[in-house]
């Protein structure tokens, strides 16, 4: 079997858009048959959400679309530059402390921005939902979809 693509989605404090998009990739690398290709996980740039599971308010807009969101938070570790082949950030706060923990050219050529993959280029960065309403969670999900649904491709691709 070919190597697994494996991917970590960062967020700032892993409890609305990067276990989202998780929860995104996951559901689509399965419904293409791919699930067993992947590794797939999310953290954070800040510790302080550790062990909860993701907000309250994405997890119900997320069962809306079909996706379960069990992941427990985590912050990024150094051993995930080691682990992960793609490490996927939500905006360029996120970017910026992950290049700070990054130790080698290797590390930082690893990082990504998500909207990178995005189809649909509305913005340059996933916006934090936390303290938005209802609409904001939806917008978070719109985008990430779109944006897994490019990364998707441009794997096949690769």
């Amino acid at each position: 079997m070919a190597d697994k693509h494996k991917i970590l989605f960062v967020c700032m404090g892993n409890i609305c858009r990067s276990p989202a998009a998780e929860g995104i990739m996951r559901h689509m690398v399965a419904e293409a048959g791919k699930a067993d290709s992947f590794e797939i996980d999310s953290a954070g740039t800040y510790s302080g959400h550790r062990g909860d599971l993701p907000d309250p308010r994405m997890r119900e807009a997320a069962a809306r679309r079909g996706y379960i969101l069990t992941h427990r938070a985590r912050p990024v570790m150094d051993d995930d530059f080691n682990r992960f082949d793609m490490i996927i950030a939500m905006d360029d706060r996120n970017v910026d402390a992950l290049e700070r923990l990054s130790f080698t050219l290797e590390d930082r050529a690893k990082i990504y921005r998500m909207t990178d993959f995005s189809t649909h280029k509305i913005y340059d960065h996933v916006p934090d939902p936390y303290y938005e309403g209802r609409e904001g969670f939806e917008l978070v999900l719109d985008m990430l979809e779109d944006a897994c649904a490019g990364l998707l491709e441009y794997l096949h691709r690769k």
